[in-house]
């Protein structure tokens, strides 16, 4: 499954609280869709429903974490991490001691 670090625990829930969603009504789904320059990339957004084919896991404070089924073939063993730099917003996908990066401009 993916684990978290608390920094980027800790940033996402407070993404959530300016916007006004907690983790009683909305939920993280991260996944892998085609694109990018290796031929995938990580998509990453709140949802307030849950695919019922999703794997669920909490990933601390009461916040849960929705995959679907074909992008944990390729986020099993992931780590996420949270980073600032020039004005953008870094999630680093540890993958089997492998850096991928995850850019979200939020």
């Amino acid at each position: 499954m993916i684990t978290i670090t608390d920094r980027a625990l800790n940033h996402l829930l407070d993404l959530m609280k300016n916007d006004g969603i907690s983790p009683d009504t909305h939920h993280l789904s991260v996944g892998v869709v085609g694109g990018g320059c290796s031929g995938l990339s990580y998509k990453m957004d709140f949802i307030d429903v849950i695919d019922t084919t999703d794997e669920i896991t909490e990933i601390g404070h009461g916040l849960k974490i929705a995959i679907d089924r074909k992008s944990l073939l390729y986020l099993f063993g992931t780590e996420l991490e949270y980073s600032s730099a020039l004005n953008q917003i870094l999630y680093i996908f540890l993958v089997n001691n492998l850096y991928n990066l995850g850019i979200f401009l939020i």
